[in-house]
C-alpha cells in the first residue's frame, strides 16, 4: 500500500475506500487506538474506542440494516488545518426496512503520522433513527 501522511489526503483516501468497499484501506486508515464519537441518543450513540471495534462493530453495524450493493458515498468537501480535517459527505442506501437512508454528514477528523486518530460525526440523527433504527425508541 501506499503510505499517505498529509492530513486531507488521508481523510480522502478513507472517505474513497468506504465507498469503494476496500476494507484494507479502511483498516489501514485508523491508528490502532483511534477513537470515533457518534453523539445522539441511538443504538450506536457513544465513542467508539480502538480500530477494531470501529471498524467491526460502528461501521460494520451498519451492514446488516443497509441492503446490499446500494450504498451510495459522495465526498462534497474538505477543509483542512494542520492535523484536523473537516470532511462533508452525503450517504445514501435502501434499507431492509423498506426506507431509504439519504444523510448529509460532516466528520471532524484528526490525523497523525499518516493515520486517524479521532472523529468526531455529525449527522441528521433524527433521520438516522427514523430510518436505520425505526423499532429503537430514542427518547
Amino acid at each position: 500500500m501506499t503510505t499517505v501522511t498529509d492530513p486531507r489526503a488521508v481523510v480522502i483516501r478513507y472517505v474513497e475506500a468506504v465507498r469503494d468497499g476496500d476494507a484494507d484501506v479502511v483498516h489501514d486508515s485508523f491508528a490502532e487506538d483511534a477513537t470515533w464519537h457518534y453523539p445522539g441518543n441511538l443504538p450506536i450513540s457513544r465513542v467508539w474506542h480502538g480500530r477494531d471495534r470501529i471498524i467491526g462493530e460502528f461501521l460494520g453495524s451498519m451492514g446488516p440494516v443497509l441492503v446490499p450493493g446500494t450504498l451510495e458515498i459522495e465526498l462534497i468537501s474538505t477543509i483542512a488545518e494542520g492535523d484536523r480535517v473537516v470532511a462533508e459527505w452525503t450517504s445514501r442506501a435502501r434499507t431492509v426496512y423498506g426506507g431509504v437512508y439519504d444523510n448529509r454528514c460532516l466528520g471532524i477528523y484528526t490525523v497523525r503520522d499518516g493515520k486517524i486518530t479521532s472523529v468526531v460525526e455529525y449527522a441528521d440523527t433524527q433521520h438516522v433513527a427514523a430510518v436505520l433504527f425505526p423499532e429503537h425508541d430514542a427518547r
